[in-house]
């Protein structure tokens, strides 16, 4: 007993320690785990020598599973924003839905389609589009639209494959890719649905006030947004980030043609690969559940091949409507972003492995009871917990599910209901310590009361309709 208090204690501290250093000393997340790791080793049973080599092996384990689909992912995303794709796509969606529904529809599509682009870069090109739109939707247009970004934003990235946290997630509770894609999509388009009108409905009963929520300049600003949008000639053909900084508002919300007019290919061509590669990954979770054995579906289904084909499509596209020097600039620029996101999520898995070797599992198993309410609840909570210490929505994910690894079994449920469970958690309250908290007050001309409560209230009641809808759907396992 006396041991087992001491393995619980000491995992606290390591939580505490890996706490305490991203956010007092800012030390970078990836060095703030292994040394969290670290320290859980050398005070467990692995001792000195199994502390280094249980981390390594960890490390190298997640890499195997994820590793290429983080890559694949990020240079997809990356060659899509070199063609423009992003801003065409909002404009499309103006388009076909009107400006009252865009808010749905814009978050419906970020947080499912465009999750191969890193979060940052997607933040950065959708937001003057959103602004700019917010001004066509009425009065809360700058509220409703910059709510149903951070949403789908912060939802895609954990609920969400080919999202890096939906990816960590997998692969560390051994969740297979294409069932995480299926019980994903049916959980997040609900999530993001309800929130947002929950949301909506909140700021026309007097939650919103533009007075002090908003920037002085804002209202100012979506006028010169708009006009400028109306003179802008290239709306697609080029880079995201050369068309943003040429027209200050990347392109607009005025009418356009499906196809520019530097002849780039339709809006549907250009997403055909990575769609593929979704339908693909789909389709053998559907095959594997219906026991459908069959060589060359295994193949092209399985994950790795799915996104491979994916990547190849669009770099074929993107030679075709850019060329490739341009390919290759969005290329090198994927690599550069994927670097942190493939070690951290590594390094997730280093604490994950430490976690299991140093008997947490064996412990915390005697505390759970096999049923479909109360342990889905405790992974929410701890992933919530975990958020509002840290404050990164990726990390958060991450830590909560090297926890939960061990003791999955016990839990008596489908691993993949953990999963869903620790990516909704981890969703709890963005805050000022979260980097889409600042840039989307920045991109969206907010004051940081306006952003607490676009972002910070609204990812939070995503969160919490997440594991509110995602307990009924663990009945039907």
């Amino acid at each position: 007993m006396t041991s087992d208090v001491g393995v619980l204690i000491n995992t606290a501290v390591a939580i505490l320690a890996i706490v305490v250093l991203i956010v007092r000393f800012r030390v970078n997340p990836v060095i703030s785990l292994v040394v969290g790791s670290l320290y859980l080793g050398l005070v467990s049973k692995l001792g000195l020598d199994k502390s280094v080599e249980t981390i390594t092996k960890g490390f190298g384990d997640i890499m195997a599973e994820v590793g290429l689909l983080i890559a694949f992912g990020v240079l997809m995303g990356s060659i899509l924003q070199e063609l423009g794709a992003i801003e065409r796509l909002v404009k499309h969606l103006l388009q076909l839905f009107g400006p009252k529904r865009l808010p749905y529809s814009m978050a419906l599509t970020i947080a499912t389609l465009l999750q191969s682009i890193y979060l940052d870069v997607l933040l950065v090109i959708s937001a003057p589009l959103a602004r700019s739109a917010a001004k066509r939707i009425g009065p809360l247009g700058n509220a409703r639209m910059a709510t149903a970004l951070a949403i789908g934003l912060e939802c895609g990235i954990v609920l969400m494959v080919p999202g890096v946290g939906a990816l960590a997630l997998s692969a560390l509770l051994h969740v297979p890719l294409g069932k995480m894609l299926l019980w994903g999509l049916v959980l997040i388009i609900p999530t993001v649905l309800i929130a947002i009108t929950i949301m909506t409905f909140l700021f026309r009963r007097g939650f919103w006030n533009e007075a002090v929520d908003e920037q002085q300049a804002v209202a100012g600003e979506a006028v010169a947004i708009e006009e400028d949008v109306k003179e802008t000639v290239t709306v697609g053909g080029g880079s995201g980030s050369t068309d943003v900084r040429r027209t200050g508002s990347a392109g607009g919300t005025g009418d356009v043609a499906d196809v520019d007019e530097t002849g780039q290919p339709p809006l549907f061509v250009l997403f055909v690969p990575l769609l593929s590669a979704l339908v693909l990954t789909g389709f053998g979770a559907i095959a594997e559940a219906a026991d459908w054995e069959n060589k060359v579906v295994a193949l092209i289904s399985d994950p790795v091949v799915a996104l491979l084909v994916g990547l190849v499509g669009t770099c074929l596209i993107g030679r075709y409507a850019m060329g490739q020097p341009r390919v290759e600039k969005a290329i090198a620029r994927g690599f550069k972003e994927s670097g942190q996101i493939l070690i951290l999520t590594a390094v997730g898995g280093s604490l994950a492995a430490v976690v299991a070797a140093g008997g947490l599992g064996d412990i915390l198993r005697g505390y759970f009871s096999a049923n479909t309410v109360a342990p889905l609840l405790v992974v929410w909570v701890m992933a919530a917990a975990l958020h509002v210490a840290v404050g990164s929505v990726t990390i958060s994910a991450i830590t909560a599910a090297g926890i939960l690894a061990p003791i999955a079994p016990a839990l008596g449920l489908d691993p993949v209901l953990i999963a869903l469970a620790a990516g909704a958690g981890s969703l709890f309250a963005v805050h000022v310590t979260s980097n889409t908290f600042w840039l989307l007050q920045a991109l969206m001309g907010q004051t940081t009361r306006g952003t607490l409560k676009s972002c910070t209230i609204g990812v939070s009641v995503a969160s919490v309709v997440a594991i509110l809808l995602l307990m009924p759907i663990s009945l039907l396992f």
